[in-house]
């Protein structure tokens, strides 16, 4: 690496999830980013991938590693509604490889009319499977997520899945706003 280059490869990992209610649409994400700790930071959106050797931490140990005005990158799923007893979510799924030298995969899924169950075990699916074809493996999308959860963990070259969600139901005259998100540390 050259000596006034950026090392732009995350080190650490963190998932956070947050909720909003306001009159105004804007203040309520502000209020789901402030709820997720992360309203402090200048926060980019980056793809999916979870650099090899990446360690996942607690949100409060990522939370010290960072400083206010940071520019941060992560992954982030929004979701957000006027409309009155409206089930939104925000979903984060996390995969990750049994070996150490492979990268990972996190996706982001939002949804309406979803339960954090549901959203959440969607979101952890598609980060799989997306890992899943990355490693060769194969599979049947008729399966169930269960089913093909047994299947990769029993391969050994998926060791770990795992999601973080945030539901509300929409308040009468207030924007909701949930908020999911896989923070990485340089």
């Amino acid at each position: 690496m050259e000596k006034n280059s950026i090392n732009l490869v995350p080190k650490y990992l963190f998932l956070t999830r947050g909720l909003g209610h306001d009159k105004e649409k804007l203040k309520s994400f502000e209020y789901a980013l402030e709820n997720a700790g992360v309203a402090r930071f200048n926060l980019v959106s980056v793809s999916s991938i979870i650099p090899p050797g990446c360690k996942m931490i607690s949100r409060e140990k990522g939370l010290k590693l960072l400083q206010d005005g940071q520019i941060v990158f992560g992954v982030f799923a929004r979701c957000c509604s006027n409309e009155r007893g409206r089930l939104i979510s925000a979903s984060i799924g996390c995969a990750l490889p049994a070996d150490k030298n492979t990268y990972g995969y996190i996706s982001e899924h939002d949804a309406y009319g979803q339960t954090a169950k549901e959203a959440g075990d969607y979101a952890e699916d598609l980060a799989a499977s997306m890992l899943a074809g990355a490693l060769g493996l194969t599979f049947d999308p008729e399966k169930s997520w269960n089913e093909r959860k047994q299947i990769w963990r029993i391969s050994g070259k998926i060791v770990r899945t795992t999601n973080i969600t945030q539901t509300a139901l929409v308040k009468k005259g207030m924007w909701s706003t949930v908020f999911a998100a896989a923070v990485f540390v340089l």
